[in-house]
């Protein structure tokens, strides 16, 4: 019961910091928007590489949306929404860096290692990992590979989808049925996808 105490309390300290820090930056300080950004932008990196399956693409994205969120943080009405709001910009620049390149179908893969990698055959079978499914998303409608990302990477309720695509949620339900749908039909088109992957990294 303490320990459960303890880590409310915790996160309440934590929405209260997040909030003054968005606050002093809607009042035009640099440093204070910059803070917040430093937690949620490797999720947002993270996000925006599933989406376009380009590090690079990826980086120019996230980079218009944190310019876009410095930009219009007035226009945030409620501070404690601020990582929602960022994940919206983030997955619009990445509409618009996949519109602007029209390359979706022919984009080279660039797969980085995580930092935190144990050991080289836990970084070779994660590398193997996700490069399988980079694969597997960009066989997906953009709208499809966007709901998939949101819900699954960021474990977030299709509801919650919804609201950062400004969709109804019967949308963003049909969306990701679809993509699902879609990835696992690719996987029984390739019975040897699994065994494949398999012995790449064994």
């Amino acid at each position: 019961m303490q320990e459960r105490e303890d880590v409310l309390r915790a996160e309440a300290v934590t929405r209260y910091m997040q909030r003054a820090l968005v606050e002093r930056a809607q009042g035009g300080d640099l440093d204070a928007f910059t803070e917040p950004v430093k937690v949620y932008a490797p999720r947002l990196h993270g996000v925006a590489n599933f989406i376009l399956r380009d590090i690079e693409r990826a980086q120019d994205a996230v980079q218009d949306a944190l310019l876009m969120g410095w930009r219009d943080i007035r226009a945030l009405r409620e501070p404690d929404a601020f990582e929602a709001w960022l994940r919206r910009l983030t997955v619009r620049a990445c509409y618009a860096v996949a519109k602007k390149e029209r390359r979706r179908d022919q984009v080279e893969l660039h797969v980085v290692p995580d930092p935190v990698f144990g050991s080289t055959s836990d970084a070779s079978v994660e590398l193997a990992e996700r490069d399988w499914l980079y694969d597997m998303l960009g066989r997906l409608a953009i709208d499809q590979r966007v709901v998939v990302v949101l819900h699954y990477y960021l474990d977030l309720p299709v509801t919650e989808v919804a609201e950062i695509l400004d969709i109804p949620y019967g949308t963003a339900a049909s969306r990701l049925h679809r993509g699902l749908d879609s990835m696992r039909r690719s996987m029984r088109v390739e019975p040897g996808a699994e065994r494949s992957r398999s012995a790449e990294v064994s």
